[in-house]
């Protein structure tokens, strides 16, 4: 069905459960060599050198990992990134571009990608950002469905795992990828206190200090979004002295 991709895989891993990576990126040099790392971790890549035919693969194929370029012939990297984030699906998006501004940074992210990594890079780096997403999507799964859930119901509000669709009331709302994990992390363990060094770990994928105000402002986001008053939340609770936690039912 897709004659034009190239597939790489790892002869070792071909007994073992294999990640799928989609590789869509116009420079083949750099897609061969990102590849050709990648399989030394048992990922089978598929390598895609043109926007419109990425696109196509991405929605039409299952991936645990898309890793998209910004710059790309006839359809660039954020229309990709928007249309996969439309679908029901999840995919972990990591960008990769030599666009390093930050307003094309936080672009990215705003849109649903997982990760930014900038051209030239680090490949040990690289390596390192694919695995933390990898364990963060595995962690995210596994603590939601440990509890045996696929769909959570909590008042007025709705999960569906899967399909990473919320709703509030029976209308849809629209949340960024990681504003979706987090309120599936804590929707998943109801009265779990998760601090925020935790929610770093788990929903970003590494550990770094000083950065509090990123799991502040994204909880803050959250709230607007399902909460009607912020001030006085229902859902996602602040344990004081410790971080945040999901309400339990009374």
């Amino acid at each position: 069905m897709f004659p034009e991709v190239e597939t790489l895989s790892h002869q070792r891993s071909a007994n073992a459960m294999q990640k799928r990576v989609l590789i869509v990126e116009d420079d083949k040099d750099i897609a061969n060599l990102v590849a050709l790392h990648l399989k030394d971790l048992g990922c089978q890549c598929d390598l895609v050198h043109d926007g419109e035919k990425g696109l196509e693969y991405a929605l039409k194929k299952d991936y645990d990992l898309i890793i998209l370029d910004l710059m790309l012939p006839n359809l660039d990297g954020v229309e990709i990134c928007k249309e996969v984030r439309t679908e029901k699906k999840y995919t972990p998006i990591m960008m990769l571009t030599s666009k390093s501004e930050e307003l094309d940074r936080v672009l990215g992210l705003e849109l649903g990608a997982d990760d930014y990594i900038t051209k030239p890079f680090s490949v040990r780096e690289l390596l390192a950002r694919v695995k933390a997403i990898l364990r963060r999507i595995d962690a995210v799964k596994d603590d939601v469905e440990g509890v045996g859930k696929k769909q959570i119901k909590f008042r007025d509000l709705f999960i569906d795992i899967e399909k990473r669709k919320v709703t509030m009331k029976d209308e849809r709302v629209e949340l960024t990828a990681k504003e979706f994990d987090l309120l599936a992390l804590f929707a998943g363990n109801p009265g779990k206190a998760f601090t925020r060094q935790n929610l770093l770990d788990i929903v970003w994928g590494y550990t770094f200090e000083g950065y509090d105000h990123t799991v502040n402002s994204h909880i803050n986001r959250l709230r607007s979004k399902i909460e009607a008053d912020s001030s006085e939340p229902k859902y996602i609770q602040t344990v004081w002295g410790v971080g945040y936690k999901f309400a339990e039912e009374e």
